[in-house]
């Protein structure tokens, strides 16, 4: 069996086909052809009020941050369990970033230490629908309504993924996404903002370029553009847009395969892994399952790097994820020194498989085996 990667760019086809149009179209920069291709279909499919695309779902939890009016001392309650960007959005906009830990049978953001966090200097609260599996976003939402708090779903792994029928990203007043070439559907890098209350849409465009009302000027609104706000230049080339849409036009085949493959992990690692200790993915009720991610939760940290050194040994590149933030060598100091032991356990103890849409069968099916036999070994 050939060297097996975490992870593989999927290319359709049509990928370069587009490039090419977009290229002869003679725009290639922001909003051109494609990018308002790309919007069409988020709106239409997932009824988001204003998708946008932007460079990274970086940049559009960075405009999140700026459309909300965060400023330095306000409290923005985020996971410990996330990638750096769902936290150093905020962080920017000199906001004092308050963590909080992940439920205990899955890396989601717990709702009961969401509520033990608010105070009234919470200006915003961010949810990570990690592994494209909904956090229990109905009580969340309650407890922001209740404290007129707005929530920012970072989607980053979620597309295509809902909560009792409402599709990620689409809940808060706004969600972002990410196109990198490890999610499902990539550009190689790129992002959305989708906006979800009416209110921030004329700013969010003004912002996206660069602090100017220049989209306002191309649709004949004003007569000349200029400078009104702050904002940076989020929006993405017309190429990255002319990748993404071919991938868009695959979505479900690409969904499809992801799900057959998760689906054969579980059926061959359900059934034996227990014994071990080790905790397979949860998906609750209310949620559905964009298959983004395989993972494992090893009882120790110990045992995770013998099953991740036995993998690589055998050709199988698996790997962990994040480090919990409030330990991180940036905000350890900054951090109010509460003790976070789910995000801990998770980031000690979880280990992602590979998953990609060219992952044979047969692949899978050998590191299936390869995990079941190393654990044998060693347990």
């Amino acid at each position: 069996m050939n060297s097996i990667p975490f992870n593989k760019p999927y290319l359709h086809g049509r990928e370069l086909v587009y490039i090419a149009q977009a290229v002869a179209s003679g725009k290639i920069s922001g909003d051109g052809l494609f990018t308002k291709k790309c919007h069409e279909f988020f709106e239409k499919r997932y009824g988001f009020g204003k998708a946008l695309m932007t460079t990274s779902c970086t940049d559009a939890l960075e405009m999140s941050a700026i459309l909300l009016n965060i400023q330095p001392g306000d409290e923005v309650i985020v996971p410990a369990f996330t990638f750096v960007s769902s936290a150093n959005a905020f962080a920017l906009r000199g906001a004092n970033i308050v963590f909080a830990d992940s439920e205990i049978n899955n890396p989601n953001v717990s709702v009961a230490a969401i509520e033990a966090l608010i105070s009234p200097r919470t200006k915003a609260i961010v949810v990570v629908h990690y592994a494209g599996v909904a956090c229990d976003m109905d009580p969340i939402l309650a407890l922001a309504a209740q404290h007129s708090i707005p929530v920012v779903e970072d989607a980053a792994q979620a597309i295509d993924s809902y909560y009792k029928g409402r599709p990620l990203g689409g809940m808060g007043v706004m969600g972002t996404f990410s196109f990198h070439e490890t999610k499902n559907v990539i550009a190689g890098e790129g992002g959305l903002l989708a906006i979800n209350d009416s209110a921030y849409i004329n700013r969010a465009e003004i912002i996206r370029e660069k602090g100017t009302n220049r989209s306002s000027f191309f649709r004949g609104e004003v007569d000349k553009y200029g400078w009104v706000d702050i904002g940076s230049s989020f929006l993405p080339s017309d190429i990255i847009s002319a990748y993404l849409f071919a991938q868009l036009e695959n979505l479900d085949l690409i969904q499809d395969r992801r799900k057959q493959l998760w689906q054969q992990y579980w059926n061959a690692l359900a059934p034996v892994l227990p014994r071990f200790g080790i905790g397979l993915p949860v998906i609750p009720d209310y949620a559905t399952n964009n298959a983004h991610m395989f993972y494992l939760v090893c009882p120790s940290l110990a045992l995770r790097t013998r099953l991740i050194e036995g993998l690589r040994s055998n050709g199988i590149h698996a790997v962990f994820h994040y480090l919990s933030l409030h330990s991180s060598p940036y905000y350890a100091d900054k951090h109010d020194g509460r003790s976070i032991p789910n995000s801990d356990r998770f980031s000690d103890c979880l280990v992602r498989l590979p998953l990609f849409y060219e992952l044979s069968d047969e692949q899978c099916a050998y590191v299936c085996d390869k995990i079941i036999q190393i654990l044998s070994e060693i347990c």
